[in-house]
C-alpha cells in the first residue's frame, strides 16, 4: 500500500467510539514514553526473530536499543545496536520522535540476561524459559512484576495526570509469546500474527507453543490469565498489565505495539472485574506496517475479540532516501520499542506531519553512519 499525501496522520481501525475520543482528549499533550524490556529464552531458538541475526545477538538486542533510545548514536556503545537481516532497529524511529519532541523516558528491566548501561528501573523480574518447556515462569514471579505494574502505574499515572503513557516493549520473540497466551486463553490465532521477519513464521511459532501448552501439566481447557503466563509468557506482559490497570485510573494510555499489545489487551479485560480498570482511557497504537503486513493479518487479529480500539499512525517511509528506510516498506522489522505509539504521539503532541518526522529520522541516521558504518 502507498502513502497518499492526504491520508490522515492517525487510522482508527477498530472500535472508534473510544479511539476517537482518546485522541480528541490527549491532542496537544505531551505523553510520557515508558519501555519495558524482557527476555524470553524463546530468542534463542535459530530463525525465531529478525530482531538480531544470531542467537547470540538477540541476547543484547533489548539493551542496546535501550542504550541507544536513551544516549543516541555513539563511537564506542557498550551495547551496539545487534545487526538485522535488513534494515535498521526500530529504536531509531523512536529515539527521534522521544528527543525531538523532548519527551519524558522511563526504562524498565523485567528481566534480561545483560543489565542495561543507561538508567533504568530494575523491578527485579526474572527471564523467561522457552514457550515450548510449558514453564516459563514462575508464579510467584508472575504475581510479583504484576504488583510492581500496579505500583509504578499508579506513580506514574498520577505524575502525568491529564496527559497519557506510551508504553513500548522490547521482548525478542515476544510476537510468539503472545500468540501462546492468547491460543493458551482460547483464541486461534494461528496465521495471524505478525512477526519481524518479512514472510511471517508462522509454523515455526505454532509448533513451538503446541509443544509448550502439552507440557504445560495444566487443565487446557479453563487457562486464567496468570497460569497462561506462568506457562508460556514472558516478563514483560504481567508488568504492563498492572501498569495499565493503576495508570488508567488517573491518566491515558497508549500500548504501543501490535500483536503483543494485542494479547495484552485481552489479558486485560479477562481480568477486569477483579482489577478494574478505565477502557476509555487505554487504547493500542501501531505501525502502518504491522497493519499492511501481507503475511499475518493484523485486522483479522484485531476481530478476534470485539471493541478492541486499535489506531495507527499512517507515516511513511515511502519517499525516504535511504534504503534502511525504505526497507519498512517491504516489510521489514515493521514495528518495536514502542515505535508505532511514538508516531501517533509525534503527531499528538506537536502536530508534526509526514515531512518533519521523516526529517527528524533521516537526520538521526545520518549522524549514526557519519560516526560509523557499523552502528546503523
Amino acid at each position: 500500500m502507498t502513502f497518499a499525501l492526504n491520508e490522515p496522520l492517525i487510522i482508527h481501525h477498530t472500535n472508534p467510539l473510544i479511539t476517537q475520543r482518546w485522541q480528541r482528549r490527549y491532542q496537544g499533550h505531551r505523553p510520557c514514553y515508558i519501555c519495558v524490556l524482557g527476555f524470553t529464552e524463546t530468542a534463542l531458538i535459530a530463525n525465531i526473530s529478525a530482531a538480531g541475526s544470531t542467537p547470540t545477538a538477540r541476547m543484547t538486542t533489548a539493551v542496546a536499543d535501550a542504550e541507544f533510545i536513551y544516549e543516541g548514536p555513539s563511537p564506542a556503545p557498550q551495547y551496539p545496536l545487534p545487526s538485522l537481516t535488513a534494515g535498521v532497529s526500530p529504536a531509531l524511529l523512536t529515539r527521534a520522535i522521544v528527543t525531538g519532541q523532548n519527551l519524558p523516558i522511563y526504562l524498565f528491566n523485567a528481566g534480561l540476561p545483560h543489565r542495561p548501561s543507561v538508567p533504568h528501573i530494575d523491578i527485579g523480574g526474572t527471564i523467561a524459559r522457552c514457550v515450548s518447556s510449558g514453564q516459563a515462569l514462575c508464579i510467584d514471579t508472575v504475581k510479583g512484576l504484576f504488583n510492581a505494574g500496579l505500583q509504578w502505574g499508579n506513580t506514574l499515572g498520577r505524575r502525568f495526570e491529564g496527559s497519557y503513557l506510551v508504553i513500548g516493549e522490547c521482548v525478542v520473540a515476544g510476537t510468539t509469546t503472545a500468540q501462546a497466551i492468547l491460543t493458551a486463553l482460547g483464541f486461534n490465532v494461528s496465521g495471524l500474527m505478525g512477526s519481524s521477519h518479512p514472510q511471517c513464521n508462522h509454523a515455526q511459532k505454532t509448533a513451538l507453543i503446541e509443544t509448550g501448552l502439552n507440557s504445560s501439566h495444566r487443565d487446557t481447557t479453563n487457562w486464567e490469565v496468570w497460569d497462561a503466563i506462568a506457562a508460556v509468557g514472558d516478563p514483560m506482559q504481567p508488568f504492563v498489565l498492572g501498569m495499565t490497570i493503576a495508570a488508567s485510573h488517573h491518566s491515558g494510555v497508549l500500548l504501543a505495539g501490535g500483536s503483543q499489545m494485542i494479547a495484552v489487551y485481552i489479558m486485560l479485560t479477562k481480568i477486569r472485574y477483579q482489577y478494574p480498570w478505565d477502557i476509555n482511557n487505554v487504547v493500542i497504537g501501531t505501525t502502518r506496517w504491522i497493519v499492511n503486513d501481507a503475511t499475518s493479518q493484523f485486522l483479522n487479529l484485531v476481530h478476534t475479540v470485539p471493541k478492541l480500539p486499535v489506531m495507527s499512525s499512517s507515516f511513511s517511509f515511502q519517499h525516504s532516501q535511504y534504503s534502511q528506510f525504505t526497507l519498512f516498506e517491504k516489510g521489514y522489522v515493521k514495528e518495536g520499542v514502542g515505535a508505532g505509539g511514538c508516531l501517533i504521539a509525534g503527531h499528538l503532541y506537536r502536530n508534526w506531519q509526514q515531512n518533519k518526522i521523516l526529517d527528524a529520522m533521516e537526520a538521526l541516521l545520518a549522524s549514526c553512519l557519519n560516526i560509523s558504518d557499523s552502528i546503523c
